[in-house]
């Protein structure tokens, strides 16, 4: 005899789904973290963004979050998730949704861009998962940056304490925006 699925298990899968498509994840991520077939996947992607899914291949280079600013939004999103991740019960992949919503109000918070998609996110976290990426402690500001496994983290210095030279430089509309060396001096004047 066939055993039957669990309405509570289904209704659970379904919800997730939903979720996941509100924040713009790909059909691939529902069809990864759910047991639903892909026809009803289809069907739901349709149903609640209103319209097909986006085709073509997931982002698989891991140099996408080494280069600056997206390096800092990996580095938000994968510290929110490593906390998540150590002080709650929750599944791995709800662990992602709440971690990314985390991510999209503090970058709301700041008038920032999100740079970082929920389907970007729930790649990085399977890039730290299986070896390929990791988090090293900045030498300078004790902050938690997404690196190269083999990055050398006895002297790390994160892009935010040592930035490229045309970092925050563009005038983009919610992108990270260094100071200028006369301002920073100019700071660094008054209070003193």
């Amino acid at each position: 005899m066939a055993r039957s699925k669990s309405i509570l298990t289904e209704a659970r899968q379904i919800e997730r789904a939903v979720t996941l498509i509100n924040l713009g994840a790909r059909l691939q991520v529902l069809e990864s973290e759910t047991d639903l077939s892909y026809e009803r996947l289809l069907r739901l992607y349709k149903e609640v963004s209103g319209k097909s899914p986006s085709k073509g291949q997931l982002p698989f280079s891991t140099d996408w979050f080494m280069t600056w600013q997206p390096n800092i939004h990996a580095s938000l999103f994968l510290n929110i998730h490593e906390y998540l991740n150590k002080t709650s019960e929750l599944e791995e992949i709800d662990t992602v949704i709440k971690a990314y919503q985390l991510y999209m109000e503090q970058t709301a918070a700041q008038g920032l861009e999100p740079m970082l998609s929920v389907t970007r996110a729930w790649r990085l976290v399977k890039f730290v998962d299986n070896g390929m990426l990791t988090m090293t402690k900045c030498t300078k500001c004790g902050g938690h940056y997404v690196t190269h496994p083999h990055e050398i983290a006895k002297h790390f210095v994160c892009g935010l304490c040592n930035p490229p030279a045309r970092a925050g430089k563009g005038r983009q509309a919610g992108a990270l925006q260094m100071p200028s060396a006369a301002s920073r001096q100019l700071a660094n004047h008054a209070a003193a």
